[in-house]
This record gives structure tokens, sequence and C-alpha cells, in this order.
């Protein structure tokens, strides 16, 4: 579901809570964006990507597979939402 204030769905919301939450100490300057390039910027690691990909499978429901942990599919939330809003789509996902 689209919040149509914002123009985020849910996934993206839930992607972006928990990167602030438990990466950026709570974004106090609100800098984390849909585009931010989470990799670039180091946000992303080995290990928070296996927290993330965990929250996502225990939050959204959506396991990710192997094949699409890289740096394209995991380059911002943008990114992180649409790889896990189409495998939620597929069938038996």
């Amino acid at each position: 579901m689209t919040d149509r204030t914002t123009g985020t769905d849910e996934v993206t919301r839930t992607i972006i809570a928990f990167i602030r939450e438990r990466f950026l100490d709570g974004d106090p300057k609100g800098e984390l964006e849909e585009d931010t390039p989470l990799l670039a910027w180091g946000v992303l690691n080995s290990l928070n990507t296996v927290l993330l990909l965990n929250h996502i499978q225990d939050e959204l429901g959506v396991k990710v597979p192997p094949s699409r942990i890289n740096a394209r599919d995991l380059k911002s939330v943008r990114t992180i939402a649409s790889t896990v809003r189409g495998l939620a789509a597929r069938p038996g996902a």
C-alpha cells in the first residue's frame, strides 16, 4: 500500500525505518533518502546487509536469494524495495 502523502509504500517505509534505527543512530539529520547510495556511503557492509535481509524476511516475509545479493540490487533503499516487491510478486514467494 502506498502512502499518498509521502509517495512511499510499506516496503520502503520498513526498510528506511530499519536502516535509520539500526545503522544511522535514528538518522537525526534526516539524511537517508530513497536514493542514498548505501554501499558507497558504507551504510551497508557485509554484517549490516545480513541484518537487513533477515529483517526483510522477518517483517515482510520475503527471502532474498543469494543471486539477488549484489551491488545493483542493494545500491539504495529504492533498489532494495524494488527487488523485494518483485520477489514478493512471484508465484510461490
